[in-house]
């Protein structure tokens, strides 16, 4: 039986910035509207992630066991413009993926990403092709990113610790 977290049920009402998570009153016109949730048949369910944050099952929600319950949402915000309370449910999304990050939790395609991130100053590097055909269609050249100030930002996030370090073999 899940233990309920107060402490944990607090944090996360305190941490959304319009404490929106409480007028939740489990419609579930949120998870009908997920596209997520309809490709998934409902193994993401934006509903079920809402009350187990309403009721602070934290065991419930981080973990790898249940690492998709909180990594499937991909912030299309369907079930922010469907919500009859105007709930933040994305913003709470955010927030659970914070705190998993934090936990050491996040998915590898995830911590890649930032580390990828974190080395150029942008999500994908410019290539060579990309390059060219910018300038066969008459596209000005992207400049690239200030990689010092880049890097100075994110150091102020302290992204590089919670990246976890790359595997050498």
């Amino acid at each position: 039986m899940a233990t309920i977290d107060f402490g944990f049920r607090n944090q996360i009402i305190q941490l959304d910035i319009g404490t929106t998570l409480t007028y939740c009153y489990q419609c579930a016109t949120c998870s009908g509207a997920c596209p997520v949730s309809q490709v998934t048949n409902g193994r993401y369910n934006p509903r079920r992630l809402i009350l187990k944050s309403l009721l602070g099952l934290k065991e419930n929600i981080f973990g790898k066991k249940n690492s998709f319950e909180i990594w499937g949402c991909t912030v299309c915000d369907t079930c922010d413009e469907v919500c009859p309370q105007k709930v933040e449910l994305t913003e709470i999304f955010t927030i659970l993926k914070n705190l998993s990050v934090e936990r050491g939790e996040a998915p590898e395609h995830y911590t890649s990403q930032a580390s990828v991130i974190l080395e150029n100053g942008k999500a994908i590097p410019m290539q060579t092709a990309i390059e060219r055909r910018r300038s066969q269609l008459g596209l000005p050249q992207i400049l690239s990113p200030d990689i010092k100030e880049i890097k100075k930002l994110l150091n102020l996030t302290n992204l590089k610790s919670k990246i976890p370090e790359k595997k050498t073999e």
